[in-house]
């Protein structure tokens, strides 16, 4: 039998959120002046000779101006960096629906969609009659969501599903009901997108998890799935931390700063 070709597997920055405190990125703690960070915002490829998969869709303008993020670049312009056009994309991973996700879903026009199905029972039903759990989606994105659906360009998955081979799905929940880590075979092993998961390294590193939360419980236990499903900690990749792009290096010296690959090993922290 063949050796499994491995993904290429890239993390793309989009946007960021600067000013924030400690108390914005962790619950608990003592003392957390010094645990400050930024927010980077990312779209994520993995892609091989036969198949090619981007990983959530983020936000757009409108997004950006309501929630007083930092738009560098659109995520359809963004992919063009990597020489991929949204419109030609044929499969999207959502890993939930949160504005920062699943936003800009149009750009992707011949895209089927992959999302767990607790995911949309969460996004579309009574848990929305409580502000401070919708206030992460954004509704024209899940009405969106609900078209595409009607037009039936939904895939939905249930918990645990492959998707190729070397790149699975799996629904942790705990952040947003539904949300799923994607885990791809790459040349330096098993890597999971946590995304959501765990914004920051050091929100499983420390056992500390993010504030924006539906179950505190299941947030926590993800971590210990992610660690399940990875090689090792350093093949977990944070879904807003910025020091991924410090950590992994460029695919080229002009997409610096912009697009890096997640592949290959980090450099020591």
């Amino acid at each position: 039998m063949p050796a499994l070709e491995p993904f290429e597997l890239f993390a793309i920055r989009y946007a960021h959120h600067s000013g924030r405190r400690g108390a914005d990125n962790f619950i608990g703690g003592t003392d957390l002046h010094d645990a400050s960070s930024d927010l980077f915002y990312y779209v994520w490829v993995a892609r091989r000779s036969d198949r090619c998969f981007v990983i959530d869709t983020g936000f757009g303008e409108e997004a950006a101006a309501r929630r007083g993020r930092n738009l560098e670049l659109r995520p359809s312009l963004a992919l063009k960096k990597l020489s991929i056009e949204a419109q030609r994309v044929d499969e999207v991973i959502l890993t939930h629906l949160h504005f920062d996700h699943a936003g800009t879903l149009g750009d992707f026009r011949n895209a089927r969609f992959h999302l767990q199905a607790d995911e949309a029972r969460f996004a579309t039903g009574p848990c929305m009659c409580h502000a401070s759990l919708r206030h992460p989606f954004d509704v024209e994105d899940v009405v969106d969501f609900v078209r595409l659906n009607f037009a039936g360009r939904i895939c939905f998955h249930d918990h645990v599903s492959q998707l190729a081979d070397g790149l699975s799905l799996h629904r942790t929940g705990g952040h947003s009901d539904g949300l799923q880590v994607v885990r791809v075979w790459t040349k330096r092993g098993w890597v999971v997108i946590a995304s959501d998961a765990s914004h920051l390294y050091a929100n499983y590193r420390g056992n500390r998890p993010f504030p924006a939360v539906y179950h505190v419980g299941d947030l926590l236990n993800g971590y210990g799935k992610l660690r399940q499903l990875a090689d090792s900690d350093d093949h977990i990749i944070p879904g807003h931390d910025p020091l991924v792009m410090f950590l992994y290096p460029p695919p080229s010296e002009d997409l610096a700063g912009r697009v890096v690959r997640l592949d290959v090993p980090p450099k020591e922290a």
